[in-house]
């Protein structure tokens, strides 16, 4: 497989999980949230990543996640991926063959998280799981979950094995993700923070093919760049661009972390903010509950445009 094999480019939310009061899976808001996403014309879905509270999830519930999104966007042609991140090859591999069964278009990982796996060790670790399941692979380097950085090297030799065809790289070293990308957009698609004047700059130039976006509160502003890079119409392009680098510069510090709560914790508020199904936060995560906190919040949606 390379990355001809798969059409997957453009902005893909990863979705939130929505979670009850009182802590349950909601899966008719799952699906309200899926459905948002599809109405709203995004271009792929991740479901069951950091923004999707995998690590709060059992086993069960991560493979019911699975088999909700891929039925509630059966038919729409939005590729669904399922995060199989896990501690284990083993586990990865579980989860990944249910996601293969359940009808889903690839699956995602990290490197196991937590334990700090040298380069070996993550070429190891992707050999294994990939050769077990005949799916499209996503590496994803999220240096913030997981503590290690996938240098350019490792994500050229990731770019080689049989059954991966993108990288989303979450590093917070923008040139570094740039020369990832220069280094394997010839053989994979590549996920990376594109949205913005240098972006479209790159993406026209070098290469890149899209954004994966924790909630994707910027959707209405990125989608519509995306598809203007797209047609060539450069100038409205960047005047998308302008308007979604205002929502995050709101919302997001350059190391991933939220201004307002956690990550997901503000993504979740927001979409409650907005009438989207954005649902509860499941423990170790707190809601965002503090008044005036909210109140800021909802200040820089509607800043940025956002109702």
């Amino acid at each position: 497989m390379n990355r001809d094999d798969v059409d997957w480019r453009g902005y893909w939310p990863a979705a939130p999980t929505p979670f009850t009061a009182d802590g349950a899976l909601d899966e008719a808001a799952l699906t309200a949230v899926l459905q948002l996403y599809r109405d709203q014309g995004v271009h792929g879905v991740l479901v069951n990543g950091t923004t999707g509270e995998w690590f709060a999830q059992s086993p069960e519930e991560r493979r019911r996640v699975a088999e909700v999104a891929v039925a509630a966007l059966a038919g729409s042609g939005i590729p669904v991926v399922v995060g199989c991140n896990s501690y284990t090859a083993a586990e990865t591999i579980g989860l990944a063959e249910h996601a293969r069964q359940a009808g889903a278009d690839g699956a995602l990982t990290t490197p196991p998280p937590y334990v700090h796996p040298s380069d070996a060790e993550v070429l190891a670790f992707y050999r294994t799981v990939t050769e077990a399941v005949d799916l499209p692979w996503m590496v994803y380097n999220w240096p913030r979950g997981t503590a290690v950085d996938l240098s350019v090297p490792v994500l050229s030799e990731l770019a080689d094995l049989d059954r991966v065809v993108a990288i989303k790289d979450s590093t917070g070293d923008e040139l570094k993700a740039l020369e990832g990308c220069e280094a394997v957009v010839d053989r994979v698609r590549f996920f990376g923070r594109f949205i913005h004047r240098r972006g479209m700059a790159f993406l026209t130039g070098l290469g890149g093919d899209g954004n994966i976006d924790g909630g994707a509160l910027g959707a209405p502003f990125a989608v519509p760049f995306y598809e203007a890079v797209w047609a060539g119409d450069l100038a409205t392009a960047r005047s998308w661009s302008d308007r979604y680098g205002a929502l995050v510069k709101a919302l997001v510090n350059n190391d991933y972390s939220a201004r307002f709560a956690s990550p997901t914790a503000q993504v979740k508020a927001g979409m409650n903010v907005l009438g989207q199904p954005g649902g509860w936060v499941r423990p170790p995560l707190l809601p965002l509950t503090d008044p005036a906190l909210l109140a800021q919040l909802q200040a820089a949606l509607h800043g940025a445009g956002l109702r």
